[in-house]
């Protein structure tokens, strides 16, 4: 059999949007709701376990049903953004599932107001619902009354809701021109984006200065869509919920404590040489005295090494293998139920996702395949994801989700795994010089760089607040830059508008110090994987999975004996870095 790219199909989901089975689910929702309004009444003090189990029954099925609905849009919008129907029918789900959450509002309040005796009377009876009632309690101080809350609900649909969604639809239709080989090209983000990391420099500037120039066409648009994010987020979690910070609100959603967030940015700020390090060992195998940012990913060697999808698909499934027949057994399980879309296709939206809808579901991967070798990693690192859905399919549709900063564990992991068989297998020097410059591009990439888009962030958010025009923040973000680079890199004033291209930074504010967190928790086991041995190491690993969203992040990484509140424990992973870039600076 030969692997090709193909668009994913949702059938296994929910049927077409537009089909009698599609009301009848949308039927079915609707007949739930009213269902479970009617337990109201019941949700007193003194409720009997009994009742209270058949309560979270019928929650969890609602859930289960709406999250369904939102998947099925989202997935059906991302495919082909210009897609008008898909657009309506996205539209339409989220209206539907606001209303639910207002309609069944009433037992989140409740449990949140709950005495401490009668919760921990119920919780001890909830089984696997155990953590998700718990994280409902931690956010017990910033919940409002039961009509603000619904107001909020229906104005984020048609307010901040409706301004993401115009950014995603801005962005998807952005075109590129490029010469290349003396042809003038017309591309998509997704096919521009190899050429940042072509061999040629003069290809590598010409792509970047594209892409900002398109951006910067709408670079007044978009910053202001972005300061509309961080005064909606302020009015709401600021003023009405009374968060300490804004960054606290994404904390306590990923259970994490403040403190540990600023060590973690800390340990990437001080370790800033490191990568300073790499691009000036890049520079010389460039021959150049310096760097421009336009070089940040070009390889170092002129082994371009192109893969076809076939290629790509086996050697990712190798690498699993090698490691667990039973993870790669779920990857491709990926593939084999055509839950892959990896074509690069006008309008599709750009970058890579994976999406688990239901823990007995197979999850959906998202990816525009170039045929690069970081189109395979990125394979391997959503393929990751899946199967870490996968592994939590014995959850709850409540618990099966882990919570950000553990969300990149498998993804990132089965990254080093591909890595390492392409090591292991490959003699070729300059290939091996590419695979481990590229291997740490990704980890600057994926740890310092993204640690400072939160950097960024915090500052960015107080600024919008105190009337920042949006040169101020270009500026800023201008200087986040200089601060990771020092004298190792050339900056050009172009990049100043790179925070615009970042879609968690508008959709998910903070999400992305989650990157940092997982890169240098996976370096961790890494080194523990190598220290232990694949058969001692492998249920260990399978076990962290397989809890999902099922309990604290800081309990689950205490399983792997790490301490997250501890310096250390991050500084450990730049130790794995070091260690890697000393065998690339030998060859």
């Amino acid at each position: 059999m030969t692997y090709t790219p193909q668009r994913w199909r949702l059938d296994d989901l929910l049927p077409p949007a537009d089909s009698p089975e599609m009301e009848a689910h949308l039927t079915a929702l609707e007949e739930r709701i009213v269902a479970f309004t009617a337990l109201r009444e019941t949700l007193t003090p003194d409720i009997s376990t009994a009742q209270f189990r058949e309560v979270l029954d019928q929650y969890e099925a609602l859930a289960s049903d709406a999250g369904m609905l939102e998947a099925y849009s989202y997935l059906w919008f991302s495919e082909d953004t210009s897609n008008q129907a898909a657009l309506a029918f996205r539209a339409r789900a989220e209206q539907i599932t606001a209303q639910a959450e207002n309609r069944t509002m009433f037992f989140n309040l409740w449990w949140k107001a709950l005495d401490d005796e009668n919760a921990a009377r119920l919780i001890a009876v909830s089984g696997d619902r155990r953590y998700f009632l718990e994280t409902l309690r931690r956010f017990s101080p910033h919940t409002l009354s039961e009509p603000e809350e619904r107001i909020i609900n229906i104005k984020n649909v048609n307010g901040i809701n409706a301004v993401l969604t115009l950014y995603d639809m801005l962005t998807s239709r952005f075109k590129f021109r490029l010469v290349v080989d003396g042809e003038e090209k017309l591309l998509t983000r997704g096919e521009l984006s190899p050429y940042i990391t072509s061999p040629s420099a003069e290809l590598r500037a010409a792509a970047y200065q594209e892409l900002y120039r398109v951006y910067g066409e709408h670079t007044d648009v978009l910053a202001q869509m972005y300061a509309n994010r961080v005064r909606d987020w302020a009015e709401e979690n600021i003023k009405l919920r009374h968060f300490a910070s804004p960054v606290n609100v994404r904390n306590l959603g990923n259970d994490i404590p403040d403190a540990v967030v600023e060590t973690l940015l800390d340990v990437v700020r001080q370790n800033n040489s490191l990568f300073q390090r790499f691009f000036r060992l890049k520079a010389r195998r460039l021959e150049t005295d310096k760097i421009r940012r336009y070089d940040l990913y070009a390889p170092l060697s002129e082994a371009d090494k192109r893969y076809t999808f076939d290629e790509a698909v086996r050697m990712v499934d190798e690498s699993y293998r090698a490691f667990s027949p039973a993870l790669a057994d779920m990857a491709m399980r990926v593939i084999q139920q055509q839950h892959l879309d990896a074509e690069i296709r006008p309008h599709k939206i750009g970058g890579a996702y994976c999406y688990s809808a239901h823990p007995q579901i197979t999850p959906w991967v998202l990816t525009n395949f170039s045929g690069r070798i970081n189109d395979v990693s990125t394979l391997a690192h959503e393929l990751g994801h899946a199967v870490h859905g996968m592994m939590a399919h014995e959850h709850s549709p409540l618990t099966f989700h882990s919570v950000l900063p553990l969300a990149e564990t498998a993804s990132i992991f089965g990254e080093m795994l591909l890595t390492d068989k392409l090591l292991a297998e490959e003699q070729d020097v300059d290939v091996r010089r590419t695979l481990l410059g590229s291997f740490m591009d990704g980890a600057y990439a994926s740890i310092t760089r993204q640690a400072y888009f939160v950097i960024f962030e915090q500052q960015a958010h107080e600024m919008i607040l105190n009337g920042a025009t949006p040169d101020e923040l270009h500026r800023a973000y201008l200087a986040t830059l200089s601060e990771q680079f020092g004298e190792a890199v050339e900056l050009s004033d172009d990049f100043r508008l790179e925070w615009t291209l970042i879609p968690h930074i508008y959709h998910t504010p903070f999400y992305c110090y989650a990157y940092a967190f997982g890169n240098l928790l996976v370096l961790g086991l890494y080194r523990k994987y190598k220290e232990m041995g694949r058969e001692a190491f492998e249920p260990l690993y399978l076990r962290i999975l397989a809890h999902g969203g099922s309990a604290s992040p800081t309990a689950i990484i205490s399983e792997a004996g790490f301490d997250i509140a501890d310096p250390a424990f991050w500084q450990g992973g730049f130790a794995v870095l070091d260690e890697m870039l000393v065998e690339l600076e030998k060859l």
